[in-house]
């Protein structure tokens, strides 16, 4: 039997075992692979490794979309971790660009997929309070929110998951080096079914210069003489 004289049922289930090139690849072949490729049943889930990979034409985003992930942890990448007056010029080109990348494919993930259930984002520097806020916003009926080592992400987010998430079941703030203990016992008193974790974060120095910091350090040494 040919592979296109499957159902198209049978054609779902055959893709679905593939990644996104080998999906892309095969929906070439044929004008009816390339209708089951389109077919927005396929892309419940997306999962990606590099922000290249969110600027290729190998996966759909859709209302079916219920799972996304984009995890990645490449040293290139965590140059977009380092605080913004340390980075030197090439390293603020670089985070230019993948912050232009993922802020356009989140935005399109708002506009595209309402129905979204899980988010998980980590090592994923560029990613804003705004972002998350937006993403609340317009999938609401996010249960899941996982962000790790999201560096710009602070209490605003936080305040945003109280205000907007009214289906979130599970919040995850893991590394994320702005959120205060105070944004933290905030979301437990208004949300207290929430799973809410956040390993390490508070206990985290946050992003000052070194100006402010030098600052801080002469007001407590005041402090401390009084």
């Amino acid at each position: 039997m040919h592979i296109t004289q499957l159902n198209r049922e049978c054609l779902l289930h055959l893709f679905s075992f593939l990644d996104k090139n080998s999906r892309k690849s095969l929906a070439k072949t044929c004008h009816k692979l390339l209708e089951v490729f389109q077919d927005p049943l396929l892309w419940s889930l997306l999962n990606f490794h590099s922000p290249a990979e969110l600027q290729k034409d190998n996966f759909l985003l859709g209302p079916a979309l219920n799972y996304l992930s984009i995890c990645w942890y490449s040293e290139r990448v965590k140059v977009c971790n380092i605080e913004d007056w340390m980075k030197n010029n090439f390293q603020k080109d670089l985070c230019n660009r993948h912050e232009n990348t993922v802020n356009d494919f989140l935005l399109e993930v708002c506009n595209r997929c309402p129905n979204l259930l899980s988010l998980t984002l980590s090592g994923c520097g560029h990613v804003t309070d705004d972002c998350i806020l937006l993403l609340l916003k317009n999938c609401p009926n996010l249960k899941t929110l996982k962000l790790e080592n999201c560096v710009r992400i602070t209490d605003r987010t936080l305040e945003a998951a109280t205000l907007f998430g009214g289906s979130l079941q599970t919040l995850h703030v893991d590394f994320c080096r702005n959120i205060t203990q105070t944004g933290l016992d905030r979301v437990r008193e208004k949300h207290p079914l929430i799973i809410l974790r956040a390993e390490r974060s508070a206990n985290m120095i946050p992003d000052n210069k070194p100006e402010k910091k030098l600052l801080l350090e002469k007001t407590s040494r005041k402090l401390v003489q009084l």
